[in-house]
Formats: structure tokens, C-alpha cells, sequence
């Protein structure tokens, strides 16, 4: 099933690329109530009722986001989103049921951007879908920079992060992979280097409401953005702890600034 955007696709005399989601939903009366609500609201949706069909999709489409539900027939959400993430830089939210908060922790803990809990309000679906596409780079914002426009870039040890293609590499630039939500908390970070940085502040900066939950998504984020820019995380020297407090990333005075 496809939605069409049912707003106009021209800005004067320039073109609007739309995001394109794909909804992986087994219950069809939710399934396509989600998909006619965002289509209303401006995006190109389609729809899967399996992760099968959502891969057979991809094969021959590309999309921003993925709205997936957890628990479906066969292979579930969790191992779609996986390959998904294989596939395409794209945002991920995961839909669980009520109760199941350790479904919700391992989707974080694989990447997730976001997650939604069933029952959902449509309108608490489409703030979440536009919060993570805020956070994931837009056709148009891709194609449309100009050569030899000035990049933000940070260096911090042996890595290279590149704020505006989104990118950071290593030693000899191999490129680090990270997922987005990673990188979101990592640009964070960089842009506010060398200043305390509460758990509250950090889920405001991404577009989470503060609650336990997002305290908890926080430090997931944070733990696995160790892993892959710490030589040793459990003694970090970029992004400390500052306990009871919250987070600082330590940059040599004028370093990316």
C-alpha cells in the first residue's frame, strides 16, 4: 500500500523532496489509519503487514524513517530493524505494547530513535515521526549545499567528526559506523564541548519529554558512543560522568570551537 503526500510538492518555482516513511504493521485497521494520518500531514507512506514484505520494499525503495512494530508473525521488529539499519541511513521507531519496557530498552540498545507505545494517539505518532526526521538529513539538505561551502567539522583525538555530512572517522579516516541516534547525542556534545550537560538538558536537546524513560535512553546512547570513540569506556577521556550530576565532553581549550 502507498500514500501519496496530499500537499502540494512546489515551492515556488523549486521542488520539495517529501520523507518517505514505511509503517511494518500486522494489524491492518492500524496500519492504515497510522499511514492515512501521516499522508494527510504531508509525507509519502507506505505500508507493509510483514517484515518480509518491508524488506522486498526496500529492495526497490528508499526511505527516511521506519515506523515498526515489535512483536509481529515471523521475524519481528527488532531483527527488521537491524537489517534495515544494514540497508539505508534511516530512523528507526519502534512500536511496543504497554508494559513491555524490556523490549523498549533493547530497541534503544540496537539504535532505535524513538519508540511509541501501544495504544498511541496519531497525533503523539506524527511529534514523534517529525522529531526524528529533524534528525535525519533530508534529501534536499543533502543535494543542496553548495561546492566548496565551509563544513562544521570537530576533531577530538584521533577522530574527525563532520557535523554536517553527518560523519566521523578515525585513524587513516576509516569511517566509524554510528547509528543516528549516536550521532545526534555525539553532535550534542561537540557543540556544547567542555560544559555540564544534565540528562534533562541532553533529552531537551534531542526532542525527548524527560522522564525515567528518557533518562534511561540517554544513558544507553551515551554507553554505546563510549564503545566506539573510547579506548577504554569504562574510563572514558572524552565523555566523563560527572556523578549526580550528568555528562561533560572534554576538548582542549579552542579545539573545534
Amino acid at each position: 500500500m502507498f500514500i501519496p503526500n496530499l500537499l502540494s510538492t512546489e515551492s515556488g518555482s523549486e521542488s520539495i523532496v517529501r520523507a518517505r516513511i514505511v509503517i511494518v504493521e500486522d494489524e491492518p485497521d492500524l496500519r492504515d489509519a497510522v499511514a492515512e494520518y501521516l499522508g494527510a500531514s504531508g509525507y509519502d507512506v507506505a505500508t507493509a503487514e510483514s517484515a518480509a514484505a518491508a524488506r522486498n520494499l526496500v529492495e526497490t525503495q528508499s526511505f527516511h524513517l521506519a515506523i515498526l512494530d515489535i512483536a509481529m508473525p515471523g521475524e519481528d521488529g527488532l531483527s527488521l530493524g537491524r537489517w534495515l539499519r544494514s540497508k539505508l541511513p534511516i530512523g528507526i521507531i519502534y512500536a511496543t505494547a504497554a508494559g513491555t519496557a524490556l523490549d523498549r530498552i533493547v530497541g534503544l540498545e540496537l539504535g532505535a530513535d524513538d519508540y511509541i507505545v501501544k495504544p498511541y494517539e496519531l497525533r503523539e505518532v506524527l511529534a514523534r515521526v517529525r522529531s526524528v526526521l529533524r534528525r535525519v538529513p533530508q534529501p534536499q539538505e543533502l543535494h543542496g549545499k553548495k561546492a566548496g561551502t565551509d563544513r562544521r567539522s570537530v576533531a577530538f583525538g584521533p577522530f574527525q567528526a563532520d557535523l554536517d555530512g553527518r560523519l566521523v572517522t578515525g585513524a587513516n579516516g576509516a569511517v566509524i559506523d554510528m547509528a543516528k541516534s549516536e550521532f545526534d547525542v555525539l553532535e550534542i556534545f561537540l557543540t556544547r564541548a567542555n560544559r555540564l550537560l544534565t540528562r534533562a538538558a541532553i533529552s531537551e536537546a534531542i526532542g525527548f519529554t524527560e522522564d525515567p524513560e528518557s533518562s534511561r535512553a540517554v544513558d544507553i546512547r551515551i554507553m554505546r558512543l563510549r564503545k566506539k570513540i573510547e579506548t577504554d569506556p569504562a574510563n572514558p577521556k572524552f565523555l566523563r560522568t560527572v556523578r549526580g550530576e550528568g555528562y561533560i565532553f572534554s576538548l582542549p581549550t579552542g579545539d573545534g570551537n
